[in-house]
């Protein structure tokens, strides 16, 4: 049976694409943007083989078609096995079709360090008024962290907190215009985030901390940014006492 022969080998090429991917992007065989496209086209190949085999499935029932019957239903198990946990990951997050978030859209933080960083993507660092009516939307709850203390002190603790992160590297440190810039890398392809995050006066003794994050590739970050800024102010109202194992960690 042709379909079932194909939902076989389709869900093989799946298997396989989608393992290559991921191993190229995490080793650096490939830039992280690459090895992603090499990971999709191994969900496609296997979304093809769950249909063909499942078609496959429904027309070689009987006994004198059992050798199709199998290969079918191994085609459609190996391609569950590929497109499910990705589709339960892109269920999990909202598909924003943004990937540069801000405490203040109106006057977001201007990136400096990352602007000597070549892109894999070549997509520039100012940031696209367009987002701002669509985080609004989809994240009404992002604002900027009031706290107790003066820049000095927020700012500090800002500094030491960032820096105990494992998956960020900080690039810029400013402590007189208490501005501290960082990338983010993800644990599975190595995607790079530019993040940067401001401390100024906010009144007597009180500060106000913004941050930007901003993806270097892709239209939509699964809300890895939005993320990383909610688990940071988190981390920074709570201490590092209450900092989870990593924290503010980018997917995928």
């Amino acid at each position: 049976m042709v379909l079932a022969w194909l939902a076989f080998y389709d869900s093989l090429l799946g298997v396989a694409l989608v393992a290559a991917g991921i191993v190229a992007a995490h080793f650096g065989l490939t830039p992280p943007f690459k090895g992603f496209q090499i990971f999709l086209v191994g969900f496609f190949f296997a979304g093809i083989a769950i249909v063909l085999g499942l078609i496959g499935m429904l027309l070689t029932r009987g006994e004198e078609r059992h050798g199709g019957q199998i290969r079918a239903r191994i085609g459609t198990i190996l391609g569950l096995v590929v497109a499910a946990p990705i589709v339960g990951i892109v269920l999990r997050h909202r598909a924003v079709p943004i990937n540069d978030i801000t405490t203040d859209t109106q006057n977001p933080p201007q990136f400096v360090a990352a602007l000597k960083m070549n892109s894999e993507c070549g997509e520039g660092l100012a940031y696209n008024p367009k987002f701002a009516p669509i985080q609004e939307k989809n994240y009404p709850d992002l604002a900027p962290l009031t706290l107790d203390g003066t820049p000095n002190i927020v700012y500090k603790r800002v500094e030491i907190l960032a820096g105990e992160i494992p998956n960020w590297s900080i690039t810029r440190n400013d402590q007189t215009a208490h501005e501290l810039e960082g990338v983010a890398t993800s644990a599975l392809f190595k995607f790079k985030d530019d993040f940067i995050i401001q401390v100024r006066p906010d009144g007597p003794d009180k500060s106000l901390v913004e941050m930007r994050s901003k993806s270097r590739c892709g239209v939509s970050d699964l809300g890895a940014n939005y993320d990383r800024i909610m688990s940071f102010f988190h981390i920074l109202k709570a201490g590092p006492r209450m900092m989870p194992p990593g924290s503010a960690q980018v997917q995928p």
